[in-house]
């Protein structure tokens, strides 16, 4: 099963280029969602103003590509950002299990014929995704950790991680039930198409689109504290940045 590609076996009622199809549409709904929130929402206008208010009032020179690698290596790849030990971990094995679940879809997709390398990777990237954001949603999340509401308390805000969740559980669900020759696996692949399609078509309304604003803001908020402009906020005190007390650990971001 975990060596089986599960878009093969849907040759036989769906056309390789139908499915095709969808995977290129689901990219372009991904590339004009967020072309569409950044001109909704001034991203770029706002990211680059600050960028040039922090270059023209920096009164100190930067190494431009040390701060970009500084960066890549820790806001992007390691999720610096969090200082939660456990958010991280989350962020990360959800940011890295989505990409490979994501990559891999789509080379079974487009090739049938993969070696059982691509399948497992699938798997294993979609286990990931559901360990990563239901640890988050159940046990991390700010409202339900800090402030003590329920788990099950829904807002406009979670429609990503929601529509994540449940596209690569949907999936998984139907890739078991189709390698068990189920009759409900018809019924579980009409859902898992359902929510990847909410998943990529809501960008304009989610948190899918922070994934490409937040290396160009780190980038930015480095810059800012190289040259002294602290993006417009004070210095440091003399006192350390404190999380917490001294009793109790910190549990929000």
């Amino acid at each position: 099963m975990f060596a089986t590609n599960p878009f093969a076996g849907l040759s036989a009622s769906i056309s390789p280029a139908v499915m095709q199809a969808y995977v290129v549409l689901m990219i372009v709904l991904v590339a004009a969602g967020t072309l569409f929130d950044i001109v909704h929402k001034g991203s770029a206008r706002y990211f680059f103003d600050s960028w040039r208010k922090s270059k023209s009032k920096g009164s100190q020179q930067v190494d431009l590509a040390s701060i970009a690698l500084q960066t890549a290596v820790v806001d992007v790849l390691a999720s610096g950002e969090f200082c939660n030990a456990r958010r991280r971990i989350a962020h990360l094995l959800t940011m890295y299990g989505f990409v490979i679940y994501v990559v891999t879809t789509a080379v079974m997709v487009f090739n049938h014929d993969t070696s059982a390398i691509v399948p497992q990777l699938w798997w294993i990237g979609g286990l990931m995704v559901c360990l990563g954001g239901y640890w988050f949603w159940f046990f991390i999340r700010a409202d339900v950790a800090a402030e003590g509401n329920s788990p099950f308390r829904v807002m406009h805000a979670d429609l990503f991680i929601l529509s994540l969740l449940a596209s690569v559980t949907l999936g998984l669900i139907w890739a078991f039930l189709q390698a068990r020759a189920s009759s409900a696996a018809n019924v579980l692949f009409g859902s898992y198409i359902l929510a990847t399609t909410v998943l990529f078509a809501s960008v304009p309304w989610s948190k899918f689109s922070h994934m490409f604003f937040k290396p160009a803001a780190a980038f930015e908020k480095r810059v800012s504290y190289a040259n002294g402009t602290r993006s417009n906020l004070p210095g440091p005190s003399d006192k350390p940045e404190q999380f917490g007390s001294a009793r109790t650990s910190p549990r929000h971001y």
